[in-house]
Formats: C-alpha cells, sequence, structure tokens
C-alpha cells in the first residue's frame, strides 16, 4: 500500500473505534485470565487436586497458575513474529481465539473425582493455552492504540489496552462474588464456578466482531511501504536489541509483583491466614480495584507531559517504600487490609498507565510487536509467574514482613534499569 492507502487506512481507523477496540480485547484477556486467577485460589485446589493435603493442593493449584506465564513469552514470540510479518488486526483477531478457546474448555473440565489425574493435566494445557494468547494480545492491543496515536498523546492513547487489566477484574471478581452470593457452596463448588468461563465465550465473540471492524495501524502501513519486514523478528530483536530487551523487561518486574501480590496472594493469605470470609475479601478486593483504573489515566498524563521515564522512576521509589509498610497495614485488621490495597493498587494504576507505551517505544515498526511483548512477558515470568508461590512461602517461613522486602527488592532492580533507560516520549514510531 502507497503513502495514500495508509492514509485512508489511518482515516478509517476513528480514535473511537482504535481506542474502543484496543479496550475491549485487554478486558476479555484479562477477564479470561482473571478468573483462573481467583479460581485458582477458591476452586481448584478442592476440586482438582487430592483433598488429603489442602496446603500441597493450594500450592500444586498456585503452580498452574504460573505456567501461563512461562506461556507467554512463547505467545509473544509466536504472535508477535505474525504480528510484524503480516499485521496487527489479523495477529489480535487470532490472540483472541486462542485465549477464548482456553477458557471455555476449562469450564468444561470434568474434575479430579471424575477422572483422576488427567484433571490437573488439561487444567495446566488450557493454562497453557491462556498464556499463549495473552502473550500475543497484549503487544498487539498496545500498539493498535499507540500507532494511532497523535502526536503528544501516545501514552493517553496507550493508556486505553491498560485499563483492560482493572476493568477485567472487576468484571471477574464481580461474577464470583455474585455467584457466591446467588448460590449455595454446594452449588457452586458442584457447577456455579464453571459460569464464568464458559461465559466469557459471549465477550470473545463480541470482541472478534470489533475486531474486524478496524483496518491496519499507519505505522505498520508505512513499514511495509518502505519494505522494513525483517525475517524472524524475534531473532532480530535479541541479535539488534538486547539492551532494550533487558532494560524493559527489568522495568516491568515491580508491576508484576506488586499486582499478584495484591490479588492473588493477598486473596490466599486474607481467606486462610487472616480468616475473612470469601465474598468479604473478593469485596475488598474490588473497592482496592477502583484505584488501580483511576490512577491509570492520570498517570498517562503525567507520561506525556513530563515523560515516561521520569513518572516511573517516583511511581517506583513509592512501590519500594510500600513495602516496608505492607506488612504491619496488612495484619491491621479490616481497616489495615482496605489501606494496604488502596494505596498498593494506586501504585500499581500509577505504574501501569506508561508501562505499555515505554515499552513499545524501545523498539522500532519492523520488530515492535515482537519486542513489546516479549518484554513484558519476560518480565511476567521473572516478576508474577511464581510470586505468590514465593510470598506465600516467605509469610508462612519467615513472616509477613518478608513479602515487604520481597516487593521492595523488585522495586530497586525496576527503578535501576529506569535509570539506566533513555526518555521515550519524542522516540519517533511511525
Amino acid at each position: 500500500m502507497n503513502d495514500t492507502g495508509a492514509a485512508q487506512a489511518a482515516a478509517i481507523n476513528s480514535p473511537r473505534r482504535v481506542l474502543f477496540a484496543s479496550l475491549i480485547g485487554t478486558t476479555i484477556e484479562f477477564f479470561d485470565f482473571y478468573i483462573y486467577a481467583t479460581a485458582a485460589v477458591l476452586v481448584f485446589p478442592k476440586l482438582f487436586f487430592p483433598a488429603s493435603d489442602p496446603a500441597s493442593a493450594t500450592l500444586q493449584s498456585l503452580a498452574t497458575f504460573a505456567i501461563a506465564f512461562f506461556a507467554r513469552p512463547v505467545g509473544s514470540a509466536l504472535f508477535g513474529h505474525f504480528g510484524d510479518r503480516i499485521g496487527r488486526k489479523a495477529t489480535l483477531v487470532a490472540a483472541l481465539l486462542t485465549m477464548g478457546l482456553s477458557t471455555v474448555i476449562i469450564g468444561l473440565l470434568p474434575t479430579y473425582a471424575t477422572i483422576g489425574v488427567l484433571a490437573p493435566l488439561g487444567l495446566a494445557l488450557c493454562r497453557f493455552g491462556q498464556g499463549l494468547g495473552l502473550g500475543g494480545e497484549w503487544g498487539g492491543a498496545i500498539l493498535l492504540a499507540t500507532e494511532n496515536a497523535p502526536p503528544g498523546q501516545r501514552a493517553w492513547y496507550g493508556m486505553f489496552p491498560q485499563l483492560g487489566a482493572p476493568l477485567g477484574f472487576i468484571c471477574s471478581g464481580g461474577i464470583f462474588l455474585l455467584l457466591s452470593e446467588l448460590l449455595s457452596d454446594t452449588q457452586f463448588f458442584a457447577w456455579g464456578w464453571r459460569i464464568p468461563f464458559i461465559a466469557s465465550s459471549l465477550l470473545v465473540l463480541m470482541g472478534l466482531y470489533v475486531r474486524l471492524k478496524i483496518s491496519e495501524t499507519p505505522a505498520f502501513q508505512k513499514a511495509l511501504d518502505r519494505e522494513e519486514r525483517v525475517r524472524v523478528p524475534m531473532l532480530t530483536v535479541f541479535r539488534a536489541h538486547p539492551k532494550a530487551l533487558l532494560l524493559g523487561t527489568l522495568i516491568a518486574v515491580a508491576t508484576f509483583v506488586l499486582f499478584y501480590l495484591m490479588t492473588v496472594f493477598a486473596l490466599a493469605w486474607g481467606t486462610t491466614a487472616l480468616g475473612y470470609p470469601r465474598q468479604q475479601f473478593l469485596m475488598i478486593q474490588l473497592f482496592g480495584i477502583l484505584f488501580f483504573a483511576l490512577t491509570i489515566p492520570f498517570s498517562a498524563k503525567f507520561a506525556d507531559r513530563h515523560g515516561r521515564r521520569r513518572t516511573l522512576l517516583w511511581v517506583t521509589a513509592g512501590i519500594a517504600a510500600f513495602g516496608f509498610v505492607l506488612a504491619p497495614l496488612f495484619g491491621a485488621g479490616l481497616a489495615g487490609v482496605l489501606v494496604t490495597l488502596a494505596l498498593g493498587l494506586s501504585l500499581m494504576g500509577l505504574t501501569y498507565g506508561p508501562l505499555g507505551t515505554i515499552l513499545s517505544e524501545l523498539f522500532p515498526t519492523a520488530v515492535r510487536y515482537t519486542g513489546a511483548s516479549l518484554t513484558f512477558n519476560l518480565a511476567g515470568i521473572v516478576g508474577a509467574s511464581l510470586a505468590p508461590y514465593i510470598a506465600t512461602y516467605l509469610a508462612k517461613t519467615y513472616g509477613l514482613q518478608f513479602v515487604g522486602y520481597y516487593l521492595s527488592a523488585a522495586a530497586l532492580l525496576t527503578f535501576a534499569a529506569l535509570w539506566f533507560t533513555h526518555e521515550t516520549k519524542d522516540a519517533q514510531i511511525g
């Protein structure tokens, strides 16, 4: 396509359509991802693993939760390859289908009581599929937004896919809370838990409809016109952009650790060690997630005005400080738990808002899908895959304060990476 064709594509992709398409896809993907995270704490230990040792079953369930984070870089490489070679649109559709089918199948799986060891194996396989799909979804959604953004608004546009995370969590937490209110425990564990997984098929169909209505991004069209495509984008990223890959991965580590401590670990610890009922703690988490959603736009605006690096340096310092007060706050009764989640998830929103934008700006157009996706999902392995497991072990073995130290250490690692990263606010991405 020539420059005229690229201009037409840009005209077709109205801001409203672009932002909605990027938001709806990540909302669906994160909804699917989070209903697994919630079920991994509340449901799967009881239904998909031997019931003789509840503590061991919980750890095994959290281990299947971690599988997705190891699948996500595979999804980054796979979908990133086609996203950089064929285009953003078709790849986003394929990623959404992969995630959606994996989620629906989880809702149809027989339990351990029915098929024995095949149950957790099937669960692990579907979890891998979820990770594969999300590994391809996130980067494409970020590029769909940022590569269509007008000058000076890339962080603002890049914020919309990021909003999919809190919205997906609110939807997933809300549906589990609703089911807990409407169904007895017997009904919930017999069949009620399956409803969110199977119902996600309707959301996927809506997301596919919206995605099929968009056109290719102007930046990718220009790359095609200039014949900038590379044969194997992942190899090019590792060979030509190793520094950006390493720094980008470390930049996202604290974000992942913080989020999964505030969600999966907090839910597990709150409903066991602290003794909160399931419904009550889900309500508390939904309260905290509101702060996550509200602070994302604020940080995006700040990043467009003052720069991504400066914004993230200040927020990361705040995360490191928060680690030292996490334990005394979280153990200080209901008020302390509310403050912990509100503060922690506010910091999460502040770091998450500009994160997708800075990661995408570290790479040129020809490998941007692959590069941004790899950094984000490699950080998921380092910062999130084992975070609930590590935090649970630290809390039980050494005390809750060591969970805070773990978070502070992750923040210091991210702060160092940001310190050695150049400002990308004025980078050319088209």
